[in-house]
């Protein structure tokens, strides 16, 4: 009974099957649990956070990926594949592609913006034909040809110098009308190894037929012989401008100017007026029949090359209208 009473005097709590009774001891409530279900407390220890501003030499630096602003808060961002590389490595090409798309079309909105230089479109081709045309067709032969002399060589080589100024003129302005009104931008157009052989060779051909023709008339090969004064009228100035030409073309190759391309036909279109005059002249002359042959034969050989640059002109549109549909 002693027992009983010691133990009654400490403060005990009922344990029932009634979660919701409850007993106070100590100052303090607790919840009673039920029967049979003992548990021990549990203590939640809150571990400090440890910062760290220094990195070890071998350890990356962190990289940190933040949403945009644009509807992205949600972590959608990421949607496109699971790893962050995988999915920037498959967006890349699309934004190049369209980075590239966008380049062209501001570049073909600029060239389409761009206002046609009317002046030197009309003056250039204007000069070219006083200078060139007006001279051979309209001027009449006995006010440039008084004989087989040198006053008729000069007054022929003369005219024709006349011609290489305006061609040299058009072809300034062509090249001023191709190139880009910014001074920026750079522009150099490179006429093919194959073209500047074959141009080469058309030219080496045309110059080495009359003098060929010349040295077998000068060594007895060919009768009857043709004075050297009489050559030189007739085929003097065609020489000298073919020795133009070949020098036009080397420097437009050599400045990669874009009118390369156009240069031939200019100065082969011209030649075969220089030929067709030459023909007249030899009437005048009493050229034997040799060199009148000689003449016709020089004017076949630059109607043909001049169709030859021709279908080069019209290759040369399509090369660049298929270059434009890949870009």
């Amino acid at each position: 009974m002693s027992q009983a009473m010691s133990l009654s005097t400490f403060p005990t709590a009922v344990i029932t099957a009634t979660p919701s009774i409850c007993s106070r001891s100590l100052g303090s409530w607790k919840v009673m649990r039920p029967l049979h279900s003992f548990t021990l407390p549990c203590f939640q220890l809150k571990h400090p956070p440890i910062f760290c501003t220094k990195l070890s030499s071998w350890e990356p630096s962190p990289t940190t990926y933040a949403p945009s602003e644009d509807g992205d808060d949600d972590g959608n961002f990421l949607q496109k594949g699971a790893n962050i590389f995988e999915t920037m490595n498959a967006e890349m090409p699309t934004e190049t592609m369209v980075s590239n798309k966008v380049e062209g079309t501001k570049e073909q909105a600029s060239l389409q913006s761009q206002p046609l230089k009317w002046p030197m479109w009309l003056l250039g081709p204007s000069i070219l034909l006083v200078t060139g045309i007006v001279p051979t067709l309209w001027l009449p032969l006995s006010s440039v040809f008084l004989g087989a002399n040198t006053a008729s060589l000069l007054s022929l080589v003369g005219l024709d110098c006349i011609f290489n100024i305006g061609a040299t003129l058009f072809l300034l302005m062509a090249d001023a009308c191709a190139r880009p009104k910014n001074a920026s931008q750079t522009l150099t157009s490179q006429a093919p190894l194959s073209y500047k052989f074959w141009n080469m060779v058309a030219s080496v051909t045309g110059c080495l037929i009359p003098l060929g023709m010349l040295f077998a008339s000068q060594k007895g090969l060919l009768q009857t012989q043709l004075p050297l004064m009489s050559f030189g009228v007739l085929l003097g100035p065609y020489l000298l401008l073919l020795s133009i030409q070949m020098l036009t073309e080397m420097l437009t190759w050599y400045w990669q100017s874009p009118v390369w391309l156009m240069t031939p036909v200019v100065y082969e279109a011209y030649r075969v007026l220089q030929l067709l005059r030459g023909l007249k002249l030899s009437a005048e002359i009493g050229a034997p029949m040799w060199i009148v042959e000689t003449i016709r034969g020089l004017v076949s050989w630059w109607v043909l090359i001049l169709g030859v640059q021709l279908m080069r002109v019209a290759w040369f549109a399509g090369f660049s209208a298929r270059a434009r549909q890949q870009t």
